[in-house]
Protein backbone atom coordinates (compact mmCIF):
# COMPACT_ATOMS: atom_id res chain seq x y z
CA UNK A 1 0.00 0.00 0.00
CA UNK A 2 1.66 3.09 -1.22
CA UNK A 3 1.36 6.13 1.57
CA UNK A 4 -1.00 8.99 0.41
CA UNK A 5 0.92 11.96 2.25
CA UNK A 6 4.45 10.89 0.93
CA UNK A 7 3.20 10.80 -2.40
CA UNK A 8 1.56 13.88 -2.02
CA UNK A 9 4.38 15.81 -0.74
CA UNK A 10 6.56 14.75 -4.12
CA UNK A 11 4.31 16.65 -5.87
CA UNK A 12 5.58 19.68 -8.48
CA UNK A 13 4.81 23.47 -7.79
CA UNK A 14 5.35 24.03 -11.59
CA UNK A 15 6.28 21.96 -15.18
CA UNK A 16 6.66 25.35 -16.94
CA UNK A 17 9.08 24.67 -19.95
CA UNK A 18 10.83 27.50 -21.96
CA UNK A 19 8.17 27.85 -24.38
CA UNK A 20 5.20 27.68 -21.87
CA UNK A 21 5.52 31.66 -20.63
CA UNK A 22 4.82 33.11 -24.16
CA UNK A 23 3.86 31.83 -27.51
CA UNK A 24 5.90 34.18 -29.79
CA UNK A 25 5.00 32.78 -32.87
CA UNK A 26 1.51 32.60 -32.24
CA UNK A 27 2.24 36.34 -30.91
CA UNK A 28 4.06 37.59 -34.50
CA UNK A 29 0.77 35.80 -36.53
CA UNK A 30 -1.84 37.64 -34.69
CA UNK A 31 0.20 40.80 -34.83
CA UNK A 32 0.96 40.66 -38.94
CA UNK A 33 -2.47 40.04 -39.62
CA UNK A 34 -3.03 44.05 -38.80
CA UNK A 35 0.60 45.33 -39.73
CA UNK A 36 -0.15 46.84 -42.58
CA UNK A 37 -3.33 48.67 -41.01
CA UNK A 38 -1.36 49.25 -38.04
CA UNK A 39 1.16 51.18 -40.09
CA UNK A 40 -1.44 53.30 -41.92
CA UNK A 41 -2.43 54.13 -38.14
CA UNK A 42 0.96 55.21 -37.16
CA UNK A 43 0.62 58.65 -39.32
CA UNK A 44 -1.29 59.37 -36.27
CA UNK A 45 1.13 59.79 -33.96
CA UNK A 46 2.08 63.20 -32.87
CA UNK A 47 -0.79 64.69 -35.17
CA UNK A 48 -1.01 68.51 -34.07
CA UNK A 49 -5.09 67.83 -35.34
CA UNK A 50 -6.16 64.22 -34.74
CA UNK A 51 -9.48 64.69 -34.81
CA UNK A 52 -9.18 66.24 -38.72
CA UNK A 53 -6.47 63.35 -39.69
CA UNK A 54 -8.64 60.66 -37.98
CA UNK A 55 -11.61 61.59 -40.11
CA UNK A 56 -9.58 61.74 -43.09
CA UNK A 57 -7.79 58.00 -42.18
CA UNK A 58 -11.23 56.67 -41.80
CA UNK A 59 -12.46 57.75 -44.68
CA UNK A 60 -10.02 56.78 -46.86
CA UNK A 61 -8.76 53.79 -44.92
CA UNK A 62 -11.96 52.34 -42.97
CA UNK A 63 -10.42 48.60 -42.34
CA UNK A 64 -7.76 50.40 -39.93
CA UNK A 65 -10.36 50.49 -37.42
CA UNK A 66 -10.09 46.38 -37.21
CA UNK A 67 -6.79 47.18 -34.78
CA UNK A 68 -8.45 49.67 -32.39
CA UNK A 69 -9.63 46.75 -30.48
CA UNK A 70 -6.49 45.13 -29.72
CA UNK A 71 -4.96 48.73 -29.10
CA UNK A 72 -6.97 48.33 -25.89
CA UNK A 73 -5.99 44.66 -25.08
CA UNK A 74 -9.28 43.38 -26.49
CA UNK A 75 -10.14 40.58 -28.83
CA UNK A 76 -13.53 41.17 -29.58
CA UNK A 77 -14.63 43.34 -32.55
CA UNK A 78 -17.38 44.63 -30.13
CA UNK A 79 -16.44 46.88 -27.36
CA UNK A 80 -19.52 48.27 -25.17
CA UNK A 81 -19.41 51.64 -23.02
CA UNK A 82 -21.53 53.45 -21.46
CA UNK A 83 -21.62 56.84 -19.24
CA UNK A 84 -24.06 59.45 -18.63
CA UNK A 85 -24.16 60.60 -22.73
CA UNK A 86 -25.19 56.87 -23.50
CA UNK A 87 -25.16 53.60 -24.08
CA UNK A 88 -22.57 52.27 -26.95
CA UNK A 89 -21.90 49.16 -28.41
CA UNK A 90 -18.95 50.09 -30.94
CA UNK A 91 -18.53 47.23 -34.15
CA UNK A 92 -14.89 47.70 -35.33
CA UNK A 93 -15.29 44.96 -38.13
CA UNK A 94 -18.56 47.21 -39.85
CA UNK A 95 -18.80 50.85 -38.86
CA UNK A 96 -22.60 51.17 -36.72
CA UNK A 97 -22.04 54.56 -36.36
CA UNK A 98 -20.87 57.84 -37.76
CA UNK A 99 -16.63 58.88 -37.77
CA UNK A 100 -17.86 61.07 -35.13
CA UNK A 101 -18.87 58.65 -32.59
CA UNK A 102 -15.95 57.02 -33.19
CA UNK A 103 -13.73 59.58 -32.64
CA UNK A 104 -15.86 60.16 -29.22
CA UNK A 105 -14.85 56.92 -28.38
CA UNK A 106 -11.12 57.90 -29.40
CA UNK A 107 -11.26 60.47 -26.92
CA UNK A 108 -13.15 58.87 -24.12
CA UNK A 109 -10.25 55.58 -24.10
CA UNK A 110 -7.38 57.47 -24.14
CA UNK A 111 -6.62 56.00 -27.84
CA UNK A 112 -5.93 59.78 -29.11
CA UNK A 113 -3.95 61.10 -25.88
CA UNK A 114 -1.97 57.85 -26.31
CA UNK A 115 -1.06 58.83 -30.34
CA UNK A 116 -1.17 62.63 -30.47
CA UNK A 117 1.03 63.33 -27.31
CA UNK A 118 3.46 60.23 -29.16
CA UNK A 119 3.58 58.35 -25.67
CA UNK A 120 4.23 55.40 -28.33
CA UNK A 121 6.63 55.44 -31.31
CA UNK A 122 5.14 52.73 -33.06
CA UNK A 123 1.63 50.62 -33.38
CA UNK A 124 3.26 47.35 -34.69
CA UNK A 125 5.71 47.30 -31.79
CA UNK A 126 2.80 48.59 -29.18
CA UNK A 127 0.92 45.70 -30.70
CA UNK A 128 3.02 43.17 -30.28
CA UNK A 129 3.44 43.81 -26.89
CA UNK A 130 -0.16 43.96 -25.95
CA UNK A 131 -0.65 40.74 -27.74
CA UNK A 132 2.52 39.40 -25.42
CA UNK A 133 0.27 40.28 -22.46
CA UNK A 134 -2.60 38.87 -23.94
CA UNK A 135 -1.05 35.20 -24.64
CA UNK A 136 -0.16 35.14 -20.75
CA UNK A 137 -4.19 34.55 -20.45
CA UNK A 138 -3.22 31.20 -22.57
CA UNK A 139 -0.80 29.62 -19.79
CA UNK A 140 -3.22 28.00 -18.19
CA UNK A 141 -4.25 25.66 -21.49
CA UNK A 142 -0.33 25.29 -22.15
CA UNK A 143 0.18 24.01 -18.52
CA UNK A 144 -2.15 21.36 -19.67
CA UNK A 145 -0.51 20.48 -23.18
CA UNK A 146 2.71 20.34 -21.17
CA UNK A 147 1.41 17.90 -18.90
CA UNK A 148 0.22 15.64 -21.92
CA UNK A 149 3.41 15.97 -23.74
CA UNK A 150 5.09 14.83 -20.68
CA UNK A 151 3.09 11.84 -20.33
CA UNK A 152 3.04 11.05 -23.99
CA UNK A 153 6.99 11.14 -23.70
CA UNK A 154 7.16 8.65 -21.44
CA UNK A 155 4.87 6.98 -22.92
CA UNK A 156 7.08 6.49 -26.10
CA UNK A 157 10.45 6.30 -23.78
CA UNK A 158 7.83 3.14 -22.16
CA UNK A 159 8.20 1.66 -25.64
CA UNK A 160 4.80 2.45 -26.82
CA UNK A 161 3.68 3.60 -30.00
CA UNK A 162 1.77 6.40 -31.11
CA UNK A 163 -1.48 5.45 -33.32
CA UNK A 164 -0.53 1.68 -33.01
CA UNK A 165 -0.11 0.67 -29.26
CA UNK A 166 -1.74 4.01 -27.58
CA UNK A 167 -3.77 6.50 -29.07
CA UNK A 168 -4.48 10.27 -28.35
CA UNK A 169 -7.93 12.03 -27.37
CA UNK A 170 -10.63 8.88 -28.30
CA UNK A 171 -13.99 9.22 -27.52
CA UNK A 172 -15.72 6.60 -25.51
CA UNK A 173 -17.64 5.38 -28.66
CA UNK A 174 -14.10 5.57 -30.53
CA UNK A 175 -12.49 2.99 -28.24
CA UNK A 176 -16.00 0.60 -28.53
CA UNK A 177 -15.78 0.24 -32.04
CA UNK A 178 -12.38 -0.13 -32.28
CA UNK A 179 -12.00 -3.04 -29.81
CA UNK A 180 -15.61 -4.51 -29.43
CA UNK A 181 -15.90 -3.46 -25.62
CA UNK A 182 -18.54 -2.17 -23.90
CA UNK A 183 -18.03 1.05 -21.62
CA UNK A 184 -21.92 1.88 -21.21
CA UNK A 185 -20.59 1.79 -17.53
CA UNK A 186 -19.04 4.67 -17.35
CA UNK A 187 -20.90 6.26 -20.05
CA UNK A 188 -24.28 6.56 -18.39
CA UNK A 189 -25.21 4.13 -20.76
CA UNK A 190 -24.36 6.37 -23.84
CA UNK A 191 -25.91 9.42 -22.68
CA UNK A 192 -22.35 11.11 -21.72
CA UNK A 193 -19.76 11.84 -24.51
CA UNK A 194 -16.68 10.96 -22.82
CA UNK A 195 -13.06 11.65 -24.40
CA UNK A 196 -9.92 9.77 -22.52
CA UNK A 197 -6.48 12.14 -23.61
CA UNK A 198 -4.72 8.85 -24.06
CA UNK A 199 -6.07 5.32 -24.73
CA UNK A 200 -3.15 2.35 -23.99
CA UNK A 201 -3.95 -1.11 -25.54
CA UNK A 202 -1.32 -3.75 -23.54
CA UNK A 203 -2.21 -7.31 -24.48
CA UNK A 204 -5.96 -8.19 -23.36
CA UNK A 205 -6.55 -4.80 -21.37
CA UNK A 206 -7.77 -1.15 -22.79
CA UNK A 207 -5.87 1.79 -20.68
CA UNK A 208 -8.09 4.64 -20.52
CA UNK A 209 -5.69 7.86 -18.91
CA UNK A 210 -6.93 10.91 -18.07
CA UNK A 211 -3.70 13.83 -17.26
CA UNK A 212 -3.96 17.02 -16.03
CA UNK A 213 -1.46 19.33 -13.66
CA UNK A 214 -2.69 21.69 -10.94
CA UNK A 215 -0.20 24.67 -9.71
CA UNK A 216 -2.67 26.68 -8.14
CA UNK A 217 -6.32 25.64 -5.80
CA UNK A 218 -9.57 26.00 -7.11
CA UNK A 219 -13.34 24.50 -6.91
CA UNK A 220 -11.96 22.92 -10.10
CA UNK A 221 -10.28 20.17 -8.19
CA UNK A 222 -12.75 18.72 -5.88
CA UNK A 223 -14.59 17.96 -9.04
CA UNK A 224 -12.14 16.44 -10.99
CA UNK A 225 -11.57 14.22 -8.05
CA UNK A 226 -14.55 13.18 -7.06
CA UNK A 227 -15.53 12.82 -10.61
CA UNK A 228 -12.78 10.53 -11.36
CA UNK A 229 -13.39 8.59 -8.24
CA UNK A 230 -16.56 7.96 -9.61
CA UNK A 231 -15.44 6.34 -13.12
CA UNK A 232 -12.71 4.25 -11.12
CA UNK A 233 -15.31 3.28 -9.64
CA UNK A 234 -17.34 2.22 -12.42
CA UNK A 235 -15.01 0.62 -13.83
CA UNK A 236 -14.29 -1.66 -11.79
CA UNK A 237 -16.03 -4.15 -13.58
CA UNK A 238 -15.29 -4.11 -17.00
CA UNK A 239 -13.41 -6.68 -17.95
CA UNK A 240 -10.66 -5.94 -20.02
CA UNK A 241 -10.50 -1.99 -18.99
CA UNK A 242 -8.50 -0.19 -16.53
CA UNK A 243 -8.64 3.58 -15.30
CA UNK A 244 -5.62 5.61 -15.18
CA UNK A 245 -4.59 9.45 -14.17
CA UNK A 246 -1.88 10.92 -13.96
CA UNK A 247 -1.89 14.66 -11.94
CA UNK A 248 0.54 16.55 -10.33
CA UNK A 249 0.81 20.19 -8.45
CA UNK A 250 1.02 21.87 -5.70
CA UNK A 251 -2.94 23.10 -6.03
CA UNK A 252 -3.92 19.79 -4.89
CA UNK A 253 -2.77 20.63 -1.14
CA UNK A 254 -6.02 22.98 -1.39
CA UNK A 255 -8.22 20.02 -2.17
CA UNK A 256 -6.00 17.10 -0.48
CA UNK A 257 -9.10 15.22 1.39
CA UNK A 258 -10.91 14.30 -1.99
CA UNK A 259 -7.73 13.80 -3.66
CA UNK A 260 -6.97 11.11 -0.79
CA UNK A 261 -10.43 9.85 -1.18
CA UNK A 262 -10.02 9.33 -4.89
CA UNK A 263 -6.52 7.66 -4.05
CA UNK A 264 -7.72 5.26 -1.45
CA UNK A 265 -9.83 3.48 -4.45
CA UNK A 266 -8.17 3.73 -7.47
CA UNK A 267 -5.64 1.26 -8.53
CA UNK A 268 -3.52 3.76 -11.15
CA UNK A 269 -3.26 7.24 -9.95
CA UNK A 270 0.05 8.26 -10.48
CA UNK A 271 2.87 11.61 -10.40
CA UNK A 272 5.54 12.79 -11.99
CA UNK A 273 7.50 11.24 -9.47
CA UNK A 274 5.73 7.98 -10.78
CA UNK A 275 6.62 8.36 -14.35
CA UNK A 276 10.24 9.37 -13.26
CA UNK A 277 10.22 5.93 -11.32
CA UNK A 278 9.36 3.90 -14.17
CA UNK A 279 5.45 3.15 -13.77
CA UNK A 280 5.20 3.12 -17.39
CA UNK A 281 6.98 0.14 -18.21
CA UNK A 282 5.51 -1.61 -14.72
CA UNK A 283 1.57 -1.15 -15.93
CA UNK A 284 1.95 -0.81 -20.26
CA UNK A 285 4.82 -3.36 -20.73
Amino acid sequence: MRDFTAWLANFKESIADYKYYVDFPKVHRNVDKIKVELNILNSLIGSTNIEADFDALILRYPETLKCLPLLLAVRENEIYAIDSEGEFRYNFKNMNYSIEQYKVFMRKTGLFNLLEKHIIGNLVDYATGVETGLDTNGRKNRTGKTMENLVEGYLVKAGLVKAETFFKEMRIAEIEAKWGINLSAISNEGKTVKKFDFVVKSGEVIYGIEVNFYGSQGSKLNETARSYKNIALESRDIDGFKFVWFTDGKGWNSAKNNLAETFGVMEHIYSIADLEDGVMRRIFV
